[in-house]
């Protein structure tokens, strides 16, 4: 059995950069498939995620170069099906752009309903409307979506409520359809406008990204051409947090500050020292902090994606804090292991409340991949040690986690027990 072990508490100092965006890479390696010509992505994480998709890619009938760890060459001119692999596509929640690649380059498509993290129900409602109202038939039969239209011709559609998913999904399927598409209360997430800016790249006419009007000017094909995904606000987030809870001083590299807003004001309100520079960010704390509330919204709101991270430092912080969960159902099931550790956690409904203090290492699991993360910052900032397994979640989205961690003076290595 493959474990991490943790050994705490020392103070970290020296400088850690942020990888690509995961979920930027995610949808816009899918977009490539829009593309009848050689794309180059640069910046992407090797990460298992990303290694996935570029393998469903390939088993479509692209064809992928690698020019270096973080750079690859696809050319998507000769796809061989619109079938995409079931066994690969049910491992991960972002196979769901395969629908709107697919839609959008051959007019059908058919994809396995989405896996990944387990927190909650993955509806695709959203999605199927945007595809519906572009001219497709969508339909679900043993777990396949099944999607086809003669042509794709473009209106405006209404996501009656904010979806990242269904926004880049929509997006992917509009900029070949015929005429001009609107996408109302779109998503204004970071890794949205890092897709549209892909898409623009390449040929397409996508105005808006960021807004919550999205307008798309169908463009009869894309060329080609080369794109720099942007650094990953999630990763920059969890590294700024691990070093809240261990103490120091970190300088946290390749990241883009003004995403990082609503993370900041919430660690300089618990009394870390936050200092921001052009594409970096110094975190400093030397004594006590104290606990707050924070709540998860859709950008620029506090991220979902970090709520796990965030719990795990305030389960260390003397005082009682509260976060509520807006986005996501059940994402507070990793509880269990900081309550293994000695935090004091009652959740009631979308609430957790939480009485900070001392926490204590243990044998914990991650449930899920910023769940993993979050018992990193546990397990970085308490007394002994903690071993976690099922580390393959943490691997999805952080790419050689440990080397990198070791660097700033986390006692972090991988070991492997027999089972």
């Amino acid at each position: 059995m493959e474990k991490l072990r943790i050994s705490g508490t020392n103070p970290l100092f020296g400088e850690i950069a942020v990888c690509g965006a995961k979920n930027a890479a995610v949808a816009i390696i899918p977009a490539a498939l829009l593309v009848n010509g050689v794309c180059r992505i640069e910046n992407i994480p090797d990460i298992k995620d990303v290694r996935l998709i570029i393998d469903m890619l390939v088993q479509l009938g692209a064809s992928v170069t690698y020019v270096n760890d973080t750079t690859i060459e696809v050319n998507s001119s000769r796809l061989k099906t619109h079938v995409a692999p079931t066994e690969l596509a049910s491992k991960m929640r972002a196979s769901y752009y395969l629908l709107g690649a697919l839609l959008g380059r051959m007019n059908k498509a058919e994809v396995a309903l989405p896996g990944g993290c387990n927190f909650g129900t993955r509806p695709i409602d959203l999605h199927e409307k945007g595809f519906r109202a572009l001219g497709a038939t969508v339909e679900i039969e043993d777990g396949i979506v099944y999607t086809n239209a003669q042509e794709l011709c473009g209106c405006t559609i209404y996501l009656d409520t904010v979806s990242v998913g269904a926004t880049i999904n929509i997006m992917l399927a509009a900029v070949l359809a015929k005429g001009r598409t609107v996408i109302e209360n779109a998503a204004k997430e970071p890794h949205i406008v890092d897709v549209a800016n892909f898409l623009n790249a390449m040929g397409a006419k996508v105005r808006g990204a960021g807004t919550d009007v999205i307008r798309i000017t169908g463009v009869p094909e894309m060329r080609g051409g080369c794109y720099s995904i942007i650094p990953d606000q999630i990763e920059a987030g969890t590294f700024m947090l691990l070093a809240a809870a261990a103490g120091g001083e970190v300088l946290v590299r390749n990241i883009i500050p003004k995403h990082m807003d609503s993370l900041t004001s919430k660690l300089e309100e618990m009394g870390v020292n936050v200092t921001e520079y052009d594409d970096s960010i110094r975190i400093e704390r030397s004594g006590s902090l104290k606990g707050i509330s924070v709540r998860t919204m859709p950008y620029p709101g506090f991220p979902t994606d970090l709520q796990p991270q965030m719990v795990a430092l305030l389960s260390t912080v003397k005082g009682n804090s509260t976060v509520t969960e807006d986005v996501w159902e059940n994402r507070f099931q990793y509880v269990d292991e900081l309550r293994a550790m000695g935090a004091d956690i009652e959740i009631s409904g979308k609430k957790a409340l939480i009485k900070g203090g001392t926490l204590h290492g243990s044998e914990v699991r991650a449930t899920d991949l910023r769940a993993g993360a979050a018992l990193i910052i546990a397990g970085a900032a308490t007394e002994g040690v903690t071993q976690i397994s099922s580390p393959h979640y943490i691997d999805r989205g952080y790419s050689d986690i440990e080397r990198r961690l070791r660097s700033i003076g986390v006692k972090i290595e991988r070991i492997f027990e027999a089972d």
